[in-house]
């Protein structure tokens, strides 16, 4: 058997819940690929500051980065919600594990499950057909430009580089060259000097991946056509605000933000996985959080980080069977329990 290391992070609110029925279905479907994973738990977020009094505490950055993946639960919640610029928050451990291991590209895949269509709140003929794939920048623009407050006045700046561009741009055309080669590049060009910056820098990177088509297209834009022609879109690339939020805009389209993984890699070292929902805290601790989409962020822990893309199926493939025998958690109407949803994919996948 080959083993390999896993930092497991769960976080906050539904977190532990949801990662906990993760980890056992991935010590189900390893063997599939001879691998046996090696856990190692560490507290990030509220939890952290609760015990600790920061967010990210000494040695859990060094144990992520010696790793060959971290997989997380969810961070934050109203507990630790501050205006207050000195005092810590739960996000500040995501964006530093972020920019510590060197993790510029989060990759969210978003394809419905024919069985979920009418979950969506888009009419199914609007929604069938739809497979795409948010590439957004993770480590520049205005989460990481200079902020501050002077008097009655904030301020929030966003600055990219030419290698901060490229190097994601990159990463959506390598994508759609295993898709259906298209990209679509989000941006606000007509107003942002950043933009079109970043716009330049997209074309000289498509120069070079003359099989791709590419499109560009402003955020506002986007935003309507992801509701009213989703299955248009192949690979979204954009910067890290437009990205955020349009992700979470894709999301609905699969019926539940329940249902959608996430992976941040970088150019080297460990990439972290994590479901798209947050920590959830109004459900946490009831048995009741949908696992799935931590469930299929260990998959794709599988595939890009892991080298076991046979476990990585086998959990895909799992989901699939097991949503489409009409078994669903009740974010998606159904009466399963965490556990239970946990139980009928590690049946499912083994």
């Amino acid at each position: 058997m080959r083993e390999v290391k896993v930092v497991l992070l769960p976080g906050d609110g539904i977190g532990p819940e949801v990662v906990g029925e993760a980890r056992r279905l991935v010590d189900r479907v390893a063997d599939l690929d001879g691998v046996r994973v090696v856990w190692e738990s560490h507290a990030v977020g509220g939890c952290a500051i609760d015990r600790y009094g920061i967010p990210l505490p000494e040695g859990v950055l060094e144990a992520c980065a010696a790793s060959d993946a971290v997989l997380l639960g969810a961070v934050g919640g109203p507990k630790w919600d501050t205006t207050s610029p000195d005092d810590p928050r739960p996000e500040q451990a995501l964006l530093a594990l972020r920019a510590g291991l060197g993790l510029f590209a989060n990759l969210r895949p978003v394809k419905p499950i024919p069985a979920l269509y009418g979950a969506s709140p888009l009419r199914t003929e609007r929604i069938e057909g739809t497979d795409l794939l948010v590439v957004r920048e993770l480590t520049g623009g205005i989460y990481f430009g200079e902020s501050g407050r002077e008097g009655d006045r904030a301020f929030d700046t966003c600055s990219y580089t030419r290698a901060e561009i490229r190097r994601v741009a990159e990463v959506a055309f390598e994508s759609a060259l295993a898709r259906r080669r298209k990209v679509t590049s989000v941006d606000k060009a007509n107003v942002l000097e950043s933009s079109r910056l970043w716009r330049d820098e997209v074309i000289r990177v498509a120069a070079e991946h003359p099989d791709v088509e590419l499109e560009h297209m402003l955020v506002d834009s986007a935003a309507m056509q992801l509701v009213s022609r989703p299955a248009d879109f192949d690979v979204i690339v954009t910067e890290n605000l437009f990205g955020d939020i349009l992700s979470d805009e894709a999301a609905m389209i699969s019926g539940s933000i329940g249902m959608l993984p996430s992976a941040s890699l970088g150019g080297h070292g460990p990439g972290l996985y994590e479901p798209v929902h947050g920590s959830a805290p109004d459900i946490a601790n009831q048995g009741i959080a949908n696992p799935i989409a931590t469930c299929l962020s260990a998959a794709l822990m599988l595939r890009y980080s892991l080298d076991a893309p046979h476990a990585a199926l086998a959990i895909e493939t799992a989901v699939e069977q097991v949503v489409g025998l009409g078994y669903s958690t009740r974010d998606l109407g159904g009466t399963c329990s965490t556990h239970e949803m946990g139980e009928l994919l590690i049946s499912a996948a083994g």
